[in-house]
């Protein structure tokens, strides 16, 4: 498997699992780090028994379509792979250049989308979209609607739905409550602040909220003075504290403390939510989740939380209300939101059905 996420030491969670069956010998390959805009993701090393990590100098790190492993084909010639899992977008180079590597190396290969838009890119990732539609095996879609998008574009091999991770429920779980003012209704977001996640509709929708609540906002982006400005402007500066985001470790702990996770996502002409991670996270600590219509949310959440229409800040003020008016069905939807994960999105869930994604490509070798 080839996968620049993987740098993220929870992420490798899925690998440990994947390598716990004995019908797969597994090789991973990473960069040293990943840069993120202004940030650099260094490997964490976390989860790395049972399989082979291998670390390889990247060019153009931090290029999302551009990036490339050194060494990636040496290393392939050593393994001789059967199959090459390649977690990156069909455009991307270095999709194009794994893909090549592996097809003259006689080994089956895949690829990985989250691409829920129907989109037209120019050479030269136009021809790397198509010789990876060409020749992958099949292909994973992390949503729904990529699965739509691959077909649109004319790829007609299998193609599988499943999410690129899952969450370790051992982890992400029910905690004892933080002490704290408990006749405050806690809401919470987490994300980027950027304008399509929707989070001044958020803000919209609690200035009409009544009773007693606190928002915490925990993120950094570009729109955040924006949004901080919006909150005076609404009159609820005062109950809205803005805050950095929080290491992976500190997540659970954070979640537990909210009555209710709430992405108001946006959907826009070259973006819209392709899965939404934290909704799962929340979900498996059994805090009861509040999405927007927006991508796959809808998907994800099913009847484990609320839905509201996209950008209407009435619907979910009213959605809102619902909760702080029931605890009882706060606790049902917490605990409905555990058993989808439960059923879903656990890491050990993922690598297991990818495994038998595996194991179908073995039986055409």
């Amino acid at each position: 498997m080839v996968s620049k996420a993987c740098v993220v030491g929870m992420y490798q969670k899925k690998l440990e699992e994947l390598a716990r069956f004995q019908d797969v010998e597994l090789s991973l390959v990473v960069p040293p780090y990943w840069r993120q805009g202004r940030s650099i993701l260094t490997l964490e090393k976390a989860y790395t028994a049972g399989y082979a990590l291998h670390v390889l100098p990247m060019a153009l790190n931090g290029h999302f379509h551009l990036h490339f492993y050194r060494g990636l084909g040496k290393l392939v010639r050593q393994l001789s792979p059967h199959i090459v899992h390649i977690d990156e977008e069909p455009y991307n180079l270095a999709t194009f250049l794994v893909m090549r590597t592996a097809t003259e190396n006689r080994a089956t290969a895949l690829f990985f989308t989250w691409q829920n838009l129907l989109r037209r890119y120019p050479f030269p990732f136009s021809f790397f979209e198509r010789y990876n539609l060409a020749h992958a095996a099949c292909a994973i879609a992390g949503n729904q609607e990529a699965v739509g998008t691959l077909r649109t574009k004319g790829y007609r091999g299998p193609v599988y739905l499943l999410p690129q991770f899952g969450v370790d429920p051992d982890v992400y779980r029910k905690l004892e409550p933080s002490p704290r003012q408990r006749d405050r209704f806690v809401i919470g977001y987490f994300g980027r602040l950027v304008e399509e996640k929707g989070v001044q509709v958020l803000l919209r929708a609690v200035a009409e909220l009544e009773g007693q609540w606190t928002l915490h906002i925990v993120g950094d982006g570009p729109y955040r003075t924006t949004l901080e400005a919006l909150t005076t402007q609404l009159g609820v500066e005062n109950r809205v504290l803005f805050e950095p985001w929080v290491p992976s470790a500190t997540m659970p702990r954070r979640l537990n403390d909210l009555d209710v996770l709430v992405l108001p996502s946006l959907t826009r002409h070259n973006w819209k939510e392709q899965f939404g991670r934290v909704l799962v996270e929340a979900m498996a600590c059994e805090v009861p989740v509040v999405g927007s219509s927006s991508g796959e949310i809808a998907n994800v959440i099913a009847d484990a939380g609320r839905i509201f229409p996209e950008g209407d800040a009435g619907a979910l003020r009213d959605a809102l209300t619902q909760l702080v008016d029931h605890p009882s069905l706060r606790l049902a939807l917490g605990r409905r939101g555990r058993t989808r994960v439960l059923e879903r999105y656990t890491q050990k869930r993922i690598a297991a059905e990818t495994r038998a994604i595996y194991l179908q490509l073995s039986d055409q070798i």
